[in-house]
Order: C-alpha cells, then structure tokens, then sequence
C-alpha cells in the first residue's frame, strides 16, 4: 500500500508584537463603515423629544454663557468681533470635537457583542463615531453662517480653508479617541473621567477667551493643544482676524499626526485582546 499522504494543517496565530495597520482592510469595508454610520445616527436620535435640533442647542446655550460671564461680566477681548459670534466661531468645531471624542471613546465598549461574536476591523466603531458627527457640525456651521450674517460679518476667500480644518479637528477627535478607547476596555474608570477631561481641555482652549492674550512668543507652545490651533484656524477663516494661526497652527498640525499614527499603532497592537477583556 502506498504510504498515508500527510494532512496539511494551518495553525492561525496572533500577530506579535506591533502588528500592521491594513488601511487596505478598512477600505474594502466602507458598506460596514457606513451602516455603522447609519446606525450610531439612529441610536443617538432615538426617542429624544427634540433629535437633531441638540446639534444646534447645545453650541447656542454655552455660547448665552460665555457670553454673560465672559462677553458682559468679564469684558474679555473679542478681536473686535461681537463676543457671541466670537464665542460661537470656537464652539462650533469643540462641541464637535468633544462629542466624537466621547462617542469614538465608549465604541468599543458599547459595542460589546459585535466584538465578541463576529471579526470585521475594529478601527471601524471609533471611525463611524467620528464621522456621525460631522452631520451635528454641518447643522450647527449653518446657524454659525446665520448668525455673521446678522451681525453683517461679510465672507472671505479664506472660508474655503473651513474643509481642511475640519479634517483636522476630525483627525484630532480619531487621534485621541482610539487611544482612549483602548484604556477604555482595559480600565473603566475611563468612562467617568471623560467628562471631566473634556472640561478641562476646554477652558484650556482659546475658546471663551483670544489666544491673542497670550505673549507672541508663547503663542506656538499653545499649538501642542491640539484643538487650539483649529479653534484658532476657524477664526481666522471665518471672522477676518487679522492674525493667522500660523505656527500655532502648525504645531498642532504636528502633535495631531504624532498622536493619530501613534494612536493606530496602539490600537492595532492591542485589538486582539478586545474580545476578551470587554
């Protein structure tokens, strides 16, 4: 009898150590991208008495605050431009920021049965929570466009750079977002101490306040907060001001990449472990 031929067998393995990113895998899964889109618009309108209309509510009632306190009260410098438009202007791209920077964060962990039942990339739910909410800040820079024209701001050129600060600020949100929501599996108090960073990064941003109160000097230092150079760059693309963001801008061009590639490398390394850690 001819000897037994030998069953060919394949042994499936994790990938140790830092694993590759396959940005070709997240490409070929843009009709999941999307349904996961779809549905993270679903869920988070579901059974709210007023939906959509929070996109525009809760920019609109910070800026009524900051403008009491810091507009009225405070008298703080507003570039010569009306401090509700002044503050609406930096609002608009943070509350954007801050509610995807939320959302991609508690993906992983909301989403606990799609890890733990079926394989598609992972990077895909904190990905889809970014991009759900760009249609919050579509509806919310349509109020921002009403409001200069009532108090007859007029529109410039430099309106076009809105787009590309965007993605900026969309990236700085993915950034942050994935490493978060990697601790976030691993240790919950995460979750509880979200809020509280979201605060903090926001008075820490020249939002309710210029940047141009800082000295000249330290004005590229402000940059390595992220979000400072976009607010930055909103309002000098919207407004007229005068003073470009310029090397604050680029700084924080600078910290955005280093975090977002540093980020996907993270969150590659430690996705085998989701499904058993969440």
């Amino acid at each position: 009898m001819p000897p037994q031929a030998h069953a060919r067998v394949t042994v499936v393995r994790p990938a140790a150590g830092w694993a590759p990113l396959h940005l070709r895998e997240l490409v070929e899964s843009y009709e999941l991208l999307y349904f996961l889109v779809l549905r993270s618009l679903k869920v988070r309108y579901k059974q709210t008495l007023l939906g959509a209309a929070w996109a525009v509510l809760q920019p609109l009632l910070t800026m009524a605050i900051f403008s009491l306190v810091f507009g009225r009260l405070a008298k703080l410098d507003s570039e010569g431009v009306p401090y509700p438009v002044f503050a609406l202007a930096g609002l608009v791209p943070w509350t954007y920021f801050a509610n995807a920077l939320t959302q991609a964060s508690n993906s992983l962990v909301e989403q606990e049965r799609m890890l733990t039942k079926i394989y598609f990339p992972r990077l895909l739910l904190p990905l889809a929570s970014v991009i759900a909410g760009l249609i919050d800040f579509a509806i919310a820079f349509f109020v921002l466009l009403c409001m200069m024209v009532f108090y007859h701001i007029p529109f410039t050129g430099r309106i076009l750079a809105v787009p590309g600060l965007m993605v900026a600020a969309a990236a700085t949100a993915l950034a942050a977002g994935l490493w978060l929501a990697v601790l976030n599996v691993r240790y919950r108090d995460v979750r509880h101490a979200l809020p509280f960073l979201t605060q903090v990064w926001l008075f820490a941003t020249p939002i309710a306040y210029s940047s141009t109160l800082v000295p000249a000097h330290l004005r590229p230092l402000v940059g390595l907060n992220p979000m400072a150079g976009i607010v930055d760059g909103f309002r000098w693309a919207l407004l007229g001001r005068e003073i470009g963001p310029g090397a604050t801008l680029l700084v924080s061009l600078a910290v955005v990449s280093l975090l977002l590639v540093g980020g996907l490398y993270y969150f590659r390394r430690m996705e085998r472990t989701f499904a058993d850690v969440v």
